[in-house]
């Protein structure tokens, strides 16, 4: 095998390890979304409004169900919650709370 070969052979080899690591290191927002169940989010929805409990699920609509809900708006609790449903085309985002 000839020099320009081995170094082809060696830059491929080096380009998927790289490309396997870089896609272990990658997170979908299905990904996400599975770590997060059962445990305490923060839902934002369009209006502002806040609602932190626990997810309890959720549908490929985005559609989600809580426990222990809080609802805040302007960040003053205004009302607690033990089930929650929220409609998914009012959802902004989901994000992971510390217990």
């Amino acid at each position: 095998m000839s020099t320009e070969a081995k170094d082809t052979a060696a830059a491929a080899a080096a380009a998927d390890q790289e490309a396997t690591a870089t896609n272990e290191q990658k997170r979908s927002p299905s990904d996400f979304l599975k770590a997060v169940l059962g445990r305490p989010v923060n839902v934002r929805l369009n209006t502002g409004t806040d609602y932190r409990g626990v997810l309890a699920c959720l549908d490929g609509y985005m559609n989600i169900a809580m426990e222990q809900t809080e609802e805040y708006v302007d960040g003053q609790l205004k009302s607690k919650y033990g089930d929650c449903f929220i409609r998914g085309n009012n959802v902004m985002y989901i994000s992971s709370q510390k217990r």
